[in-house]
Protein backbone atom coordinates (compact mmCIF):
# COMPACT_ATOMS: atom_id res chain seq x y z
CA UNK A 1 0.00 0.00 0.00
CA UNK A 2 2.70 2.07 0.81
CA UNK A 3 4.78 1.58 -2.03
CA UNK A 4 1.58 1.84 -4.66
CA UNK A 5 1.26 5.46 -4.06
CA UNK A 6 4.83 6.64 -5.14
CA UNK A 7 4.67 3.95 -8.15
CA UNK A 8 0.88 5.90 -9.09
CA UNK A 9 3.08 9.00 -8.74
CA UNK A 10 5.85 7.95 -10.51
CA UNK A 11 3.70 6.98 -13.36
CA UNK A 12 1.84 10.48 -13.56
CA UNK A 13 5.43 12.07 -13.10
CA UNK A 14 6.49 10.10 -16.26
CA UNK A 15 3.86 11.77 -18.27
CA UNK A 16 3.87 15.77 -16.74
CA UNK A 17 2.00 17.01 -19.65
CA UNK A 18 -0.74 14.61 -19.84
CA UNK A 19 -2.60 14.49 -16.94
CA UNK A 20 -5.85 12.10 -16.85
CA UNK A 21 -8.29 14.86 -16.80
CA UNK A 22 -7.14 15.43 -20.65
CA UNK A 23 -8.34 12.41 -21.72
CA UNK A 24 -12.03 13.58 -20.18
CA UNK A 25 -13.92 15.29 -23.29
CA UNK A 26 -13.30 18.98 -23.72
CA UNK A 27 -15.78 21.27 -21.86
CA UNK A 28 -17.76 23.72 -23.51
CA UNK A 29 -16.08 27.45 -22.89
CA UNK A 30 -18.11 29.67 -20.75
CA UNK A 31 -19.94 32.38 -22.44
CA UNK A 32 -17.94 35.13 -23.52
CA UNK A 33 -19.89 38.10 -21.40
CA UNK A 34 -17.96 40.93 -23.18
CA UNK A 35 -18.67 39.53 -26.44
CA UNK A 36 -22.44 38.98 -25.38
CA UNK A 37 -22.53 42.56 -23.69
CA UNK A 38 -21.21 43.93 -27.78
CA UNK A 39 -23.88 41.92 -29.50
CA UNK A 40 -26.66 43.03 -27.28
CA UNK A 41 -26.00 46.70 -27.26
CA UNK A 42 -26.02 46.81 -30.92
CA UNK A 43 -28.77 44.72 -31.70
CA UNK A 44 -30.38 47.28 -29.19
CA UNK A 45 -30.72 49.38 -32.84
CA UNK A 46 -33.37 46.13 -34.21
CA UNK A 47 -35.70 47.83 -31.25
CA UNK A 48 -36.32 51.11 -33.54
CA UNK A 49 -38.15 48.64 -36.95
CA UNK A 50 -39.94 46.63 -34.12
CA UNK A 51 -41.04 49.44 -32.19
CA UNK A 52 -42.41 50.84 -35.62
CA UNK A 53 -44.34 47.94 -37.05
CA UNK A 54 -45.88 47.11 -33.48
CA UNK A 55 -47.15 50.60 -33.02
CA UNK A 56 -48.23 51.25 -36.25
CA UNK A 57 -50.87 48.47 -35.97
CA UNK A 58 -52.58 50.09 -33.72
CA UNK A 59 -52.04 53.74 -34.39
CA UNK A 60 -53.52 53.18 -38.09
CA UNK A 61 -56.96 52.72 -36.19
CA UNK A 62 -56.63 56.46 -34.93
CA UNK A 63 -54.99 57.85 -37.89
CA UNK A 64 -57.89 56.43 -40.26
CA UNK A 65 -60.20 58.10 -37.87
CA UNK A 66 -58.15 61.73 -37.61
CA UNK A 67 -57.09 62.00 -40.93
CA UNK A 68 -59.89 60.75 -42.90
CA UNK A 69 -57.53 58.19 -45.03
CA UNK A 70 -59.07 55.51 -47.17
CA UNK A 71 -57.93 51.80 -47.35
CA UNK A 72 -55.05 52.28 -50.28
CA UNK A 73 -53.76 54.80 -48.24
CA UNK A 74 -53.55 52.74 -44.86
CA UNK A 75 -52.25 50.32 -47.02
CA UNK A 76 -49.16 52.39 -48.33
CA UNK A 77 -48.80 54.42 -44.64
CA UNK A 78 -48.47 50.82 -43.38
CA UNK A 79 -45.86 49.35 -45.58
CA UNK A 80 -44.07 52.06 -47.23
CA UNK A 81 -41.48 52.46 -44.38
CA UNK A 82 -40.05 48.99 -45.94
CA UNK A 83 -39.56 50.49 -49.28
CA UNK A 84 -38.04 53.53 -47.55
CA UNK A 85 -35.85 51.03 -45.22
CA UNK A 86 -34.12 49.83 -48.91
CA UNK A 87 -32.62 53.38 -49.20
CA UNK A 88 -30.64 52.76 -45.92
CA UNK A 89 -29.80 49.39 -46.51
CA UNK A 90 -28.71 50.06 -49.44
CA UNK A 91 -26.73 53.01 -48.61
CA UNK A 92 -25.37 50.97 -45.16
CA UNK A 93 -22.80 48.70 -46.76
CA UNK A 94 -20.23 51.53 -47.72
CA UNK A 95 -21.27 53.83 -44.92
CA UNK A 96 -20.11 50.62 -42.83
CA UNK A 97 -16.95 50.13 -44.92
CA UNK A 98 -16.09 53.82 -44.60
CA UNK A 99 -16.89 55.17 -40.94
CA UNK A 100 -17.09 51.44 -39.55
CA UNK A 101 -19.44 49.02 -38.26
CA UNK A 102 -20.05 50.92 -34.81
CA UNK A 103 -20.69 54.68 -36.02
CA UNK A 104 -22.87 53.49 -38.57
CA UNK A 105 -25.73 52.11 -35.84
CA UNK A 106 -25.26 55.36 -34.36
CA UNK A 107 -25.79 57.13 -37.57
CA UNK A 108 -29.00 54.43 -37.60
CA UNK A 109 -30.55 55.93 -34.20
CA UNK A 110 -29.94 59.72 -35.21
CA UNK A 111 -31.97 59.33 -38.55
CA UNK A 112 -34.83 56.92 -36.61
CA UNK A 113 -35.03 59.82 -33.92
CA UNK A 114 -36.00 62.14 -36.32
CA UNK A 115 -38.47 60.09 -38.38
CA UNK A 116 -39.98 59.42 -34.91
CA UNK A 117 -40.34 63.05 -34.30
CA UNK A 118 -41.47 63.69 -37.79
CA UNK A 119 -44.53 61.54 -37.61
CA UNK A 120 -45.09 62.42 -34.14
CA UNK A 121 -45.66 66.40 -35.03
CA UNK A 122 -47.69 65.56 -38.37
CA UNK A 123 -50.75 67.35 -39.04
CA UNK A 124 -51.52 65.78 -42.05
CA UNK A 125 -50.99 62.46 -44.55
CA UNK A 126 -48.17 64.16 -46.54
CA UNK A 127 -46.78 65.12 -43.65
CA UNK A 128 -46.87 61.96 -41.85
CA UNK A 129 -45.67 59.83 -45.46
CA UNK A 130 -42.15 62.55 -45.11
CA UNK A 131 -41.62 61.32 -41.41
CA UNK A 132 -42.50 57.89 -42.53
CA UNK A 133 -39.45 58.45 -45.02
CA UNK A 134 -36.47 59.80 -42.58
CA UNK A 135 -37.57 56.67 -40.28
CA UNK A 136 -37.47 53.90 -43.08
CA UNK A 137 -33.75 55.02 -43.81
CA UNK A 138 -32.95 54.70 -40.18
CA UNK A 139 -34.70 51.34 -40.05
CA UNK A 140 -32.48 50.36 -42.90
CA UNK A 141 -29.41 51.57 -41.46
CA UNK A 142 -30.18 49.31 -38.35
CA UNK A 143 -31.42 45.72 -40.49
CA UNK A 144 -28.38 45.43 -41.99
CA UNK A 145 -25.36 46.75 -39.55
CA UNK A 146 -26.53 45.15 -36.38
CA UNK A 147 -26.43 41.25 -37.82
CA UNK A 148 -23.45 42.24 -39.57
CA UNK A 149 -21.49 43.59 -36.63
CA UNK A 150 -22.41 40.69 -34.72
CA UNK A 151 -21.32 38.46 -36.68
CA UNK A 152 -17.87 39.54 -37.07
CA UNK A 153 -17.63 40.26 -32.94
CA UNK A 154 -19.32 36.74 -31.89
CA UNK A 155 -16.83 33.62 -31.48
CA UNK A 156 -17.80 30.72 -33.26
CA UNK A 157 -19.15 28.78 -29.97
CA UNK A 158 -22.26 31.05 -29.28
CA UNK A 159 -22.20 33.01 -33.13
CA UNK A 160 -26.11 31.68 -33.64
CA UNK A 161 -26.88 32.57 -29.74
CA UNK A 162 -25.48 36.01 -30.11
CA UNK A 163 -26.75 36.74 -33.78
CA UNK A 164 -30.49 35.84 -32.88
CA UNK A 165 -30.35 39.21 -30.61
CA UNK A 166 -31.44 41.24 -34.23
CA UNK A 167 -34.42 39.26 -34.07
CA UNK A 168 -34.79 39.10 -30.28
CA UNK A 169 -35.14 42.95 -29.95
CA UNK A 170 -37.47 43.05 -33.09
CA UNK A 171 -39.86 41.74 -31.37
CA UNK A 172 -38.99 43.09 -27.58
CA UNK A 173 -40.09 46.12 -30.41
CA UNK A 174 -43.03 45.17 -31.71
CA UNK A 175 -44.15 43.90 -27.80
CA UNK A 176 -43.16 48.28 -27.37
CA UNK A 177 -45.08 49.09 -29.88
CA UNK A 178 -48.32 47.32 -29.13
CA UNK A 179 -47.96 48.34 -25.23
CA UNK A 180 -47.44 51.81 -26.47
CA UNK A 181 -50.73 51.52 -28.55
CA UNK A 182 -52.37 49.89 -25.35
CA UNK A 183 -50.97 52.97 -23.39
CA UNK A 184 -52.13 55.77 -25.40
CA UNK A 185 -55.48 54.64 -26.65
CA UNK A 186 -57.68 56.43 -24.08
CA UNK A 187 -56.38 59.98 -24.96
CA UNK A 188 -58.52 61.66 -27.75
CA UNK A 189 -57.87 60.61 -31.28
CA UNK A 190 -56.04 63.35 -32.44
CA UNK A 191 -53.61 62.85 -29.47
CA UNK A 192 -53.19 58.94 -29.18
CA UNK A 193 -51.51 58.20 -32.58
CA UNK A 194 -48.85 61.41 -32.26
CA UNK A 195 -47.66 60.06 -28.50
CA UNK A 196 -47.71 56.22 -30.04
CA UNK A 197 -45.20 57.67 -33.04
CA UNK A 198 -43.62 60.20 -31.34
CA UNK A 199 -42.32 58.22 -28.32
CA UNK A 200 -40.39 56.09 -30.13
CA UNK A 201 -37.92 59.07 -30.80
CA UNK A 202 -36.98 58.67 -26.62
CA UNK A 203 -35.09 55.06 -27.11
CA UNK A 204 -33.28 56.21 -29.89
CA UNK A 205 -31.30 58.48 -27.65
CA UNK A 206 -30.44 56.00 -25.32
CA UNK A 207 -29.49 53.16 -28.33
CA UNK A 208 -26.79 55.89 -29.97
CA UNK A 209 -25.88 56.60 -26.27
CA UNK A 210 -24.84 52.69 -25.30
CA UNK A 211 -23.54 52.10 -28.65
CA UNK A 212 -20.67 54.50 -28.05
CA UNK A 213 -19.00 52.13 -25.24
CA UNK A 214 -18.53 49.24 -27.61
CA UNK A 215 -15.36 48.58 -29.38
CA UNK A 216 -15.39 48.47 -33.36
CA UNK A 217 -15.76 44.88 -35.10
CA UNK A 218 -12.18 43.31 -35.67
CA UNK A 219 -12.62 42.80 -39.05
CA UNK A 220 -13.35 45.74 -39.65
CA UNK A 221 -10.22 47.17 -38.13
CA UNK A 222 -8.32 44.46 -39.84
CA UNK A 223 -9.86 45.82 -43.16
CA UNK A 224 -8.23 49.63 -42.49
CA UNK A 225 -4.73 48.00 -41.60
CA UNK A 226 -5.52 48.23 -37.96
CA UNK A 227 -3.97 44.91 -36.50
CA UNK A 228 -2.76 45.79 -33.12
CA UNK A 229 -6.75 47.00 -32.74
CA UNK A 230 -8.00 44.57 -33.94
CA UNK A 231 -5.99 42.21 -31.96
CA UNK A 232 -6.77 43.94 -28.97
CA UNK A 233 -10.66 43.17 -29.69
CA UNK A 234 -10.33 39.37 -30.51
CA UNK A 235 -8.88 38.84 -27.36
CA UNK A 236 -11.93 40.32 -25.41
CA UNK A 237 -14.34 38.72 -27.55
CA UNK A 238 -12.47 35.22 -28.27
CA UNK A 239 -13.11 32.22 -25.54
CA UNK A 240 -9.43 31.87 -25.69
CA UNK A 241 -5.99 33.37 -26.64
CA UNK A 242 -5.65 30.18 -29.04
CA UNK A 243 -8.92 30.85 -31.28
CA UNK A 244 -8.54 34.95 -30.84
CA UNK A 245 -5.30 34.04 -32.59
CA UNK A 246 -6.46 31.86 -35.25
CA UNK A 247 -9.49 34.11 -36.11
CA UNK A 248 -6.74 36.49 -36.67
CA UNK A 249 -5.11 34.91 -38.79
CA UNK A 250 -7.95 33.72 -40.86
CA UNK A 251 -9.13 37.46 -41.18
CA UNK A 252 -5.79 38.52 -42.18
CA UNK A 253 -5.83 35.78 -44.80
CA UNK A 254 -9.28 36.62 -46.42
CA UNK A 255 -8.55 40.72 -46.05
CA UNK A 256 -5.49 39.48 -48.71
CA UNK A 257 -2.57 40.62 -45.85
CA UNK A 258 0.65 38.05 -44.99
CA UNK A 259 0.48 36.08 -42.85
CA UNK A 260 3.69 37.10 -41.18
CA UNK A 261 2.97 40.62 -41.11
CA UNK A 262 1.83 41.43 -37.39
CA UNK A 263 2.56 45.20 -37.00
CA UNK A 264 0.30 47.30 -35.27
CA UNK A 265 -0.85 49.21 -38.26
CA UNK A 266 -0.40 47.68 -42.08
CA UNK A 267 -1.02 49.25 -45.32
CA UNK A 268 -4.03 47.52 -47.21
CA UNK A 269 -4.61 47.99 -50.59
CA UNK A 270 -7.74 50.22 -52.01
CA UNK A 271 -9.09 46.67 -53.23
CA UNK A 272 -10.16 45.79 -49.94
CA UNK A 273 -12.12 48.70 -49.56
CA UNK A 274 -14.42 47.70 -51.42
CA UNK A 275 -13.16 47.90 -55.06
CA UNK A 276 -14.68 44.75 -57.14
CA UNK A 277 -16.81 43.67 -54.43
CA UNK A 278 -20.03 44.20 -56.63
CA UNK A 279 -18.71 42.61 -59.65
CA UNK A 280 -16.96 39.85 -57.16
CA UNK A 281 -20.79 39.65 -56.11
CA UNK A 282 -23.27 39.56 -58.55
CA UNK A 283 -21.18 39.81 -62.44
CA UNK A 284 -18.49 37.43 -62.17
CA UNK A 285 -19.52 35.46 -59.05
CA UNK A 286 -17.96 31.54 -57.30
CA UNK A 287 -19.56 29.21 -57.35
CA UNK A 288 -19.72 29.40 -53.74
CA UNK A 289 -20.45 32.92 -53.74
CA UNK A 290 -23.44 32.49 -55.90
CA UNK A 291 -24.72 29.83 -53.66
CA UNK A 292 -24.32 32.09 -50.69
CA UNK A 293 -26.04 35.10 -52.50
CA UNK A 294 -29.20 32.70 -53.35
CA UNK A 295 -29.27 31.19 -50.00
CA UNK A 296 -29.20 34.81 -48.21
CA UNK A 297 -31.51 36.29 -50.81
CA UNK A 298 -34.18 33.65 -50.45
CA UNK A 299 -34.05 33.22 -46.83
CA UNK A 300 -34.84 36.91 -46.78
CA UNK A 301 -37.25 36.16 -49.18
CA UNK A 302 -39.48 33.57 -47.81
CA UNK A 303 -39.18 35.34 -44.27
CA UNK A 304 -41.39 38.18 -45.35
CA UNK A 305 -43.57 36.61 -47.93
CA UNK A 306 -45.03 33.63 -45.84
CA UNK A 307 -47.36 36.43 -44.27
CA UNK A 308 -45.66 37.51 -40.81
CA UNK A 309 -46.16 41.20 -41.70
CA UNK A 310 -49.89 40.85 -42.76
CA UNK A 311 -50.18 39.22 -39.40
CA UNK A 312 -48.14 41.53 -36.74
CA UNK A 313 -49.10 44.92 -38.77
CA UNK A 314 -52.78 43.58 -39.25
CA UNK A 315 -53.21 42.26 -36.32
CA UNK A 316 -56.46 43.98 -35.02
CA UNK A 317 -57.83 43.68 -38.59
CA UNK A 318 -57.44 40.02 -38.18
CA UNK A 319 -58.88 39.89 -34.33
CA UNK A 320 -62.22 41.78 -36.20
CA UNK A 321 -62.60 39.36 -38.68
CA UNK A 322 -61.93 36.68 -36.32
CA UNK A 323 -64.99 38.45 -34.51
CA UNK A 324 -63.33 40.82 -32.27
CA UNK A 325 -65.13 43.75 -32.77
CA UNK A 326 -63.90 46.14 -29.51
CA UNK A 327 -61.06 48.41 -29.91
CA UNK A 328 -59.60 48.02 -27.10
CA UNK A 329 -60.28 43.81 -27.33
CA UNK A 330 -58.27 44.23 -30.58
CA UNK A 331 -55.62 45.68 -28.90
CA UNK A 332 -55.54 43.40 -25.52
CA UNK A 333 -55.29 40.48 -28.47
CA UNK A 334 -52.81 42.13 -30.25
CA UNK A 335 -50.60 42.10 -27.01
CA UNK A 336 -51.30 38.46 -26.91
CA UNK A 337 -49.49 38.03 -29.95
CA UNK A 338 -46.60 40.87 -28.99
CA UNK A 339 -45.79 38.55 -25.74
CA UNK A 340 -45.90 35.35 -27.61
CA UNK A 341 -43.62 36.13 -30.51
CA UNK A 342 -41.38 37.61 -27.17
CA UNK A 343 -41.43 34.57 -25.38
CA UNK A 344 -40.56 31.96 -28.14
CA UNK A 345 -37.53 34.31 -29.34
CA UNK A 346 -36.20 33.93 -26.08
CA UNK A 347 -36.86 30.06 -26.12
CA UNK A 348 -34.80 30.47 -29.81
CA UNK A 349 -31.83 32.07 -29.05
CA UNK A 350 -31.08 29.10 -26.65
CA UNK A 351 -31.91 26.59 -29.52
CA UNK A 352 -29.46 27.96 -32.12
CA UNK A 353 -25.84 26.86 -31.41
CA UNK A 354 -27.22 23.72 -29.83
CA UNK A 355 -29.99 22.27 -32.18
CA UNK A 356 -28.74 23.71 -35.22
CA UNK A 357 -29.83 26.07 -37.75
CA UNK A 358 -31.43 23.23 -40.30
CA UNK A 359 -33.75 21.25 -37.59
CA UNK A 360 -34.88 24.66 -36.32
CA UNK A 361 -35.73 26.13 -39.46
CA UNK A 362 -37.30 23.05 -41.36
CA UNK A 363 -39.72 22.43 -38.23
CA UNK A 364 -40.16 26.32 -37.83
CA UNK A 365 -41.62 26.53 -41.58
CA UNK A 366 -43.48 23.25 -40.92
CA UNK A 367 -45.02 24.54 -37.93
CA UNK A 368 -46.06 27.61 -39.68
CA UNK A 369 -47.71 26.54 -42.65
CA UNK A 370 -50.03 24.10 -40.33
CA UNK A 371 -50.92 27.08 -38.73
CA UNK A 372 -51.54 28.90 -41.36
CA UNK A 373 -54.03 26.38 -42.54
CA UNK A 374 -55.78 26.39 -39.39
CA UNK A 375 -55.99 30.23 -39.74
CA UNK A 376 -57.11 29.88 -43.18
CA UNK A 377 -60.03 27.73 -42.67
CA UNK A 378 -60.81 29.21 -39.31
CA UNK A 379 -61.40 32.60 -40.71
CA UNK A 380 -63.39 31.20 -44.04
CA UNK A 381 -66.01 28.90 -41.62
CA UNK A 382 -66.31 32.45 -39.95
CA UNK A 383 -66.83 34.51 -43.17
CA UNK A 384 -69.14 32.18 -44.88
CA UNK A 385 -71.50 31.25 -41.18
CA UNK A 386 -74.54 33.41 -40.22
CA UNK A 387 -73.80 33.20 -36.53
CA UNK A 388 -71.22 33.37 -34.41
CA UNK A 389 -68.90 29.76 -34.19
CA UNK A 390 -67.20 29.72 -31.15
CA UNK A 391 -64.52 27.20 -32.15
CA UNK A 392 -63.85 28.62 -35.22
CA UNK A 393 -63.21 32.09 -33.54
CA UNK A 394 -60.73 30.03 -30.76
CA UNK A 395 -59.25 28.23 -33.99
CA UNK A 396 -58.48 31.49 -35.44
CA UNK A 397 -56.72 32.91 -32.30
CA UNK A 398 -54.67 30.11 -31.49
CA UNK A 399 -53.48 29.30 -35.14
CA UNK A 400 -52.58 33.53 -34.85
CA UNK A 401 -50.51 32.85 -31.84
CA UNK A 402 -49.24 29.37 -33.02
CA UNK A 403 -47.88 30.89 -36.47
CA UNK A 404 -45.96 33.45 -34.20
CA UNK A 405 -44.42 31.13 -31.99
CA UNK A 406 -43.40 28.77 -34.65
CA UNK A 407 -41.94 32.07 -36.89
CA UNK A 408 -39.96 33.14 -33.61
CA UNK A 409 -38.64 29.79 -32.43
CA UNK A 410 -36.95 29.45 -35.93
CA UNK A 411 -37.76 30.95 -39.09
CA UNK A 412 -37.46 34.70 -37.39
CA UNK A 413 -33.90 34.53 -35.91
CA UNK A 414 -32.17 31.98 -38.33
CA UNK A 415 -33.00 34.36 -41.23
CA UNK A 416 -30.66 37.06 -39.98
CA UNK A 417 -27.95 34.26 -38.30
CA UNK A 418 -27.79 32.55 -41.72
CA UNK A 419 -27.18 35.19 -43.67
CA UNK A 420 -24.89 37.10 -41.69
CA UNK A 421 -22.34 34.26 -41.43
CA UNK A 422 -22.06 33.08 -44.63
CA UNK A 423 -20.69 35.79 -46.57
CA UNK A 424 -17.32 35.92 -47.50
CA UNK A 425 -15.42 39.02 -45.01
CA UNK A 426 -15.04 40.73 -48.45
CA UNK A 427 -18.50 40.68 -49.47
CA UNK A 428 -19.88 40.87 -45.94
CA UNK A 429 -21.15 44.38 -46.05
CA UNK A 430 -22.89 44.69 -49.31
CA UNK A 431 -23.85 40.82 -49.37
CA UNK A 432 -25.77 41.39 -46.46
CA UNK A 433 -26.78 45.11 -47.36
CA UNK A 434 -28.68 42.83 -50.76
CA UNK A 435 -30.24 40.24 -48.83
CA UNK A 436 -31.82 43.29 -45.95
CA UNK A 437 -32.86 44.42 -49.39
CA UNK A 438 -35.00 41.83 -50.56
CA UNK A 439 -36.34 41.13 -47.04
CA UNK A 440 -37.84 44.98 -47.34
CA UNK A 441 -39.17 44.97 -50.55
CA UNK A 442 -40.97 41.60 -50.01
CA UNK A 443 -41.84 43.13 -46.54
CA UNK A 444 -43.13 46.17 -48.08
CA UNK A 445 -45.40 44.46 -51.24
CA UNK A 446 -46.93 42.13 -48.53
CA UNK A 447 -48.03 44.85 -45.68
CA UNK A 448 -49.16 47.41 -48.86
CA UNK A 449 -51.34 44.54 -50.13
CA UNK A 450 -52.88 42.97 -47.67
CA UNK A 451 -56.28 44.77 -47.76
CA UNK A 452 -56.46 44.26 -50.98
CA UNK A 453 -55.62 41.02 -51.62
CA UNK A 454 -58.20 39.91 -48.96
CA UNK A 455 -60.83 41.79 -50.41
CA UNK A 456 -60.28 40.15 -53.93
CA UNK A 457 -59.42 36.42 -52.33
CA UNK A 458 -61.14 36.07 -49.17
CA UNK A 459 -59.19 36.66 -45.67
CA UNK A 460 -58.87 32.48 -45.62
CA UNK A 461 -57.52 32.56 -49.41
CA UNK A 462 -55.33 35.10 -48.28
CA UNK A 463 -53.94 33.40 -45.60
CA UNK A 464 -53.97 29.94 -48.08
CA UNK A 465 -51.37 31.52 -50.46
CA UNK A 466 -49.46 32.35 -47.35
CA UNK A 467 -49.67 28.80 -46.55
CA UNK A 468 -48.62 27.76 -50.23
CA UNK A 469 -45.49 30.15 -49.92
CA UNK A 470 -44.20 28.29 -46.73
CA UNK A 471 -44.32 25.14 -48.34
CA UNK A 472 -42.11 26.18 -51.17
CA UNK A 473 -40.27 27.48 -48.82
CA UNK A 474 -39.86 24.23 -46.98
CA UNK A 475 -38.50 22.37 -49.91
CA UNK A 476 -36.25 25.42 -50.55
CA UNK A 477 -34.64 25.36 -47.16
CA UNK A 478 -34.64 21.40 -47.29
CA UNK A 479 -32.87 21.13 -51.25
CA UNK A 480 -30.27 24.24 -50.68
CA UNK A 481 -28.94 24.91 -47.40
CA UNK A 482 -25.50 23.08 -45.65
CA UNK A 483 -26.07 23.17 -41.80
CA UNK A 484 -23.79 26.51 -40.56
CA UNK A 485 -23.49 25.85 -36.46
CA UNK A 486 -19.66 25.78 -35.20
CA UNK A 487 -18.23 26.88 -38.10
CA UNK A 488 -15.82 29.56 -38.63
CA UNK A 489 -17.21 32.88 -40.94
CA UNK A 490 -13.95 31.85 -42.96
CA UNK A 491 -14.76 28.06 -43.01
CA UNK A 492 -18.36 28.60 -44.98
CA UNK A 493 -17.04 29.06 -48.23
CA UNK A 494 -16.03 25.34 -48.72
CA UNK A 495 -19.80 24.03 -47.54
CA UNK A 496 -21.22 25.98 -50.11
CA UNK A 497 -20.77 26.00 -54.13
CA UNK A 498 -22.42 22.25 -54.93
CA UNK A 499 -26.07 23.58 -55.03
CA UNK A 500 -28.19 20.51 -54.51
CA UNK A 501 -25.17 17.90 -53.71
CA UNK A 502 -23.82 20.01 -50.67
CA UNK A 503 -24.57 16.76 -48.46
CA UNK A 504 -21.84 15.01 -50.63
CA UNK A 505 -19.75 17.56 -50.22
CA UNK A 506 -19.82 17.81 -46.65
CA UNK A 507 -19.35 14.38 -46.48
CA UNK A 508 -16.16 14.54 -48.34
CA UNK A 509 -15.07 17.29 -46.32
CA UNK A 510 -15.58 15.33 -42.95
CA UNK A 511 -14.20 12.18 -44.39
CA UNK A 512 -10.37 14.51 -45.15
CA UNK A 513 -11.01 15.59 -41.76
CA UNK A 514 -10.50 12.27 -40.07
CA UNK A 515 -8.03 11.21 -42.25
CA UNK A 516 -5.89 14.21 -41.44
CA UNK A 517 -7.23 13.97 -37.65
CA UNK A 518 -4.68 12.07 -36.33
CA UNK A 519 -1.85 13.99 -37.62
CA UNK A 520 -3.56 17.40 -36.21
CA UNK A 521 -3.82 15.81 -33.03
CA UNK A 522 -0.18 15.52 -32.96
CA UNK A 523 1.03 18.49 -33.93
CA UNK A 524 -1.73 20.26 -30.86
CA UNK A 525 -0.50 17.71 -28.59
CA UNK A 526 2.94 18.66 -29.32
CA UNK A 527 2.28 22.21 -28.83
CA UNK A 528 1.01 21.95 -25.35
CA UNK A 529 3.84 20.26 -24.78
Amino acid sequence: MANGKPEMNDVSSGQPHVPIPAFDPPRKPKRNKYALACSFLASMTSILLGYDIGVMSGAIIYIKKDLQITDVQKEVIMGILNVYSLLGSAAAGRTSDWIGRRYTIVFAGAIFFVGALLMGFATNYAFLMVGRFVAGIGVGYALMIAPVYTAEVAPASSRGFLSSFPEVFINFGILLGYVSNYAFSKLPTHLSWRFMLGIGAIPSIFLAIGVLAMPESPRWLVMQGRLGDAKVVLDKTSDSLEESKLRLADIKEAAGIPEECNDDVVSVTKKNHGEGVWRDLILHPTPAVRHVLICAVGIHFFQQSSGIDSVVLYSPEIFEKAGISNDTDKLLATMAVGFTKTIFILVATFLLDKIGRRPLLLSSVAGMILSLVGLAIGLTLITHSDHKLVWAVALSIASILSYVAFFSIGMGPITWVYSSEIFPLRLRAQGCSMAVAANRVTSGVISMTFISLYKAISIGGAFFLYAGIAAVAWVFFYTLYPETQGKTLEEMEASFGTFFKWRSTLRELKKKKVENGGTKGQVQMGTTR
